[in-house]
């Protein structure tokens, strides 16, 4: 079985959000999940109907001991919130358990506890109708379920055909009452069985879900002998339970076919030098694969030997294929095209970037969203008082108004019905679902429902500079040579200076040169000078390639070269001199250029009303320079990590929603502050999928309209669920009061009112 001793989780520091779910146990088993779901939920009753819906972790104890162990159990028939609840009741009395963790996708269950053995664990699950299998030490926790049996599909035909004929019978006066309930009854029993065992247990565990309302729907029915009624009712239960599971499953699979993306097995060169093709999830970190074109890689690696071009949308959304060579990073699930590759594996099968991405978005469904928390603590409150108002409405005009007891019974079974809260619970977690698996689709990874939903309230990104707006790599971007005659040597000499300095601006002095083929000249008596620049002998001559601060120290500045320094240097680039015994040869400009995508960007972000401002260490020169390219409304620069904190701040205290965009360590605390924390380019960064609220697979930044796009989708879709299954229910209940409704109606309506959420939660997936 797969037990582990207990260590204890890090918390994200810096984040002040409150999450619901923040949790990465080291189980012993990895927990980069995502397979197609092949179970068949027919042969179950499926219900996400709820009194409560719980977040993925639950804490049983205020502590976890130290000697705790993981034990993992594979549940087939846990797959939604009903299962999760009964469960979660049930462990949370078993002395020993101190917490458990759900992943309703894989159905697997991770409970912390120091019981001696696990069977107490099976026996109590086991009286909730429900086999948990252990997972032994090693089994893969995320590998797809094996096929369940195959339901027959006569019994739910018997089921409808006697409903029918029940209905005939009773309507045309064909047959004696007997005959009627007979009928009813087998048309009950070979369809509604699973409700009524799955009701059953839930009365004994004291929880009013839609198992529960509808066997007692039922039963009262027969009771006062409304046969016909009451087997159609559970057949059309079964039917729409059926159709809502099937319907469920579009939202899992927009998760789990991400899984597909990455193949079972890979080509992997043998000690011998041969090559073999085994099974990734076997293959060792530094081993050497090639790739075909036209394959899917299998692995994150490194290339070591080819050309190509990759399709990486499946892992950042790049609408364009990317060149890879040697050193340059590939990943799990993406398509090569051209060329043959030969790569180094880095991430084992289960710790790729895109099993991450797939752990991160199955977590992200824990971290319920506000409307999502609003609905469960309201279904926990409205289940038991419907069923309270349902027992008043049977028991009162009868006592004290000298109703029909018939009657009145009869309107309290249809109000049950009526009022099951189903529609309402699955409408936020399918619209969730959709949209996380919507933006991953897009290369955008957020980190919960919270986020998801809160984004369309933003009204200001601020945003680092370099390696967001810019490229981050600094480049040469003017030559000014002054002395016309030395042009060409100017070139030659001020790059043989440079390449023998690792330095960001003198490298790109270097490289300017490298797609001209001149041979650089031998550098002799190098000498780098501290924030000043460097110098060197050529041919025996001395050099120096420096900033504006080493010409002044030589004592060779001049008003008319200040011109032209100030000039460059009020553009936001980074002046430097090539000078010999005689004084300044030429000017070098370099900047960081700035991406053609943060110019769309920011356009695109302004057409949704949303403001900008731009944060960074570089002088104010340089920042408003960037800002004015790009079209951003405000720019500070000389900041600090701390002071970029407090530009974040101040723009709370002015009332904003702020969405904090970067990709480096000083960029931490703001990102924190943030409302919502954009990393960019996580792909490959261990750390920023883990860390980020929403990560950026590459380092577009239109994928931030794209993200308040979607959240603004997102956000109403969720109120037009809500809206519609709250308007449904209140104009049946008034239907029912008034003695129109019958039962059967009042299933239809149940049944068409969840339909109509989980499609229009689904359309996020097609956005």
């Amino acid at each position: 079985m797969s037990d582990s001793i207990h260590t204890p989780h890090k918390p994200h520091a810096g984040h002040d959000h409150d999450h619901d779910h923040d949790h990465d146990h080291d189980h012993g088993h990895d927990h980069d999940h995502g397979h197609e779901e092949k179970h068949d939920h027919a042969s179950h009753a499926h219900s996400c109907c709820s009194s409560t819906a719980a977040p993925s972790v639950i804490k049983l104890s205020a502590d976890v001991s130290v000697g705790a162990r993981l034990s993992s159990f594979r549940i087939e028939a846990m797959d939604c919130p009903t299962e999760q609840t009964l469960i979660q009741n049930k462990l949370g009395k078993l002395a020993g358990v101190q917490q458990l963790e759900f992943n309703l996708i894989n159905r697997v269950l991770v409970v912390t506890h120091d019981l001696p053995s696990t069977d107490p664990i099976v026996a109590a699950i086991k009286t909730l109708g429900m086999q948990a299998d252990p997972l032994e030490a090693g089994t893969d926790a995320d590998a797809p379920l094996a096929p369940a049996p195959q339901k027959h599909w006569w019994p739910l035909a018997v089921s409808g055909v006697g409903a029918l004929a029940a209905e005939v019978l009773h309507f045309t006066g064909a047959a004696p009452t007997w005959v009627i309930a007979l009928v009813a009854l087998v048309s009950i029993f070979s369809g509604g069985l699973t409700t009524y065992k799955k009701g059953w247990i839930a009365l004994k565990n004291l929880n009013l879900n839609i198992n529960a309302l509808m066997s007692i729907a039922v039963t009262g029915a027969l009771l006062i002998g409304q046969w016909p009624e009451a087997a159609m009712v559970m057949f059309l239960f079964t039917v729409a339970e059926l159709i809502e599971a099937k319907s469920l499953d579009r939202a899992r699979n927009a998760i789990s076919g991400l899984m597909q993306m990455a193949p079972d097995k890979a080509t992997v060169q043998q000690a011998d030098g041969t090559w073999l093709e085994r099974e990734v999830k076997d293959v060792e970190l530094g081993a050497i694969v090639r790739v075909k074109p036209g394959e899917r890689v299998g692995l994150d690696g490194e290339v070591v030997s080819g050309n190509s071009s990759i399709d990486q949308a499946p892992i950042t959304g790049e609408s364009l294929p990317v060149e890879k060579t040697v050193g340059d990073k590939v990943f799990a699930g993406t398509i090569n095209q051209a060329g043959s590759l030969e790569f180094r594996v880095t991430a084992a099968a289960g710790n790729s970037t895109l099993a991450r991405i797939i752990l991160a978005v199955e977590q992200a469904q824990g971290a319920r969203a506000p409307t999502q928390r609003f609905v469960d603590s309201f279904s926990k409150i409205y289940t038991p008082v419907v069923f309270l108002l349902a027992l008043a409405v049977a028991i009162i005009p009868p006592l004290l108004m000298g109703g029909a007891w018939f009657d009145w019974i009869y309107r309290a079974l249809v109000l049950l019905v009526v009022a099951c809260p189903c529609a309402l619970v699955i409408s936020t977690p399918v619209t969730i679902v959709s949209g996380l698996a919507a933006a991953a689709r897009k290369g955008i990874l957020v980190k919960g429902g919270v986020y998801l939903e809160s984004g369309h309230k933003l009204d200001y990104v601020a945003l680092d500079k370099t390696g967001t707006i810019t490229h981050g790599k600094p480049v040469q971007t003017d030559f000014v040579p002054l002395d016309p005659l030395y042009t060409e040597s100017a070139v030659l000499l001020a790059a043989s200076l440079a390449s023998r300095s690792d330095h960001p601006v003198s490298l790109a002095v270097a490289n300017a040169v490298v797609d001209k083929n001149l041979s650089l000249r031998t550098v002799d008596n190098f000498t780098a000078l501290a924030g000043r620049g460097v110098r060197g002998e050529i041919d025996g001559k001395v050099y120096h390639l420096g900033n504006h601060r080493l010409i002044e120290e030589l004592g060779l500045c001049s008003p008319a070269l200040e011109e032209k320094l100030f000039a460059l240097e009020e553009q936001g680039k980074t002046v430097i001199l090539l000078i010999d015994s005689a004084g300044p040869m030429a000017l070098f400009a370099v900047a960081d250029t700035v991406k053609e995508s943060s110019r769309e960007a920011i356009r695109e972000l302004h057409a949704l009303g949303v403001k900008t401002l731009m944060l960074t260490g570089d002088n104010p020169h340089t920042a408003n320079a960037i800002a004015a390219q790009v079209g951003i409304d405000q720019a500070q620069g000389n900041l600090l990590p701390e002071d970029k904190l407090k530009a974040i701040e101040a723009l709370y205290a002015q009332g904003h929603h702020v969405g904090m965009v970067g990709d480096g360590i000083n960029d931490a605390p703001a990102l924190a502050r943030a409302e919502i924390g954009f990393a960019m380019a996580a792909a490959g960064t261990d750390t920023a999928i883990e860390t980020a609220d929403v990560a950026l697979m590459d380092d577009d930044l239109r994928k931030i309209p794209t993200f308040i796009r979607l959240s603004r989708d997102t956000s109403s879709i969720l109120k037009q669920n809500i809206a519609l299954a709250l308007v449904i229910k209140a104009i049946f209940l008034t239907v029912t009061f008034m003695g129109l409704a019958t039962m059967w109606m009042a299933v239809f309506a149940d049944m068409g009112v969840s339909l109509l959420v989980v499609f229009n939660g689904l359309r996020l997936v097609r956005k």
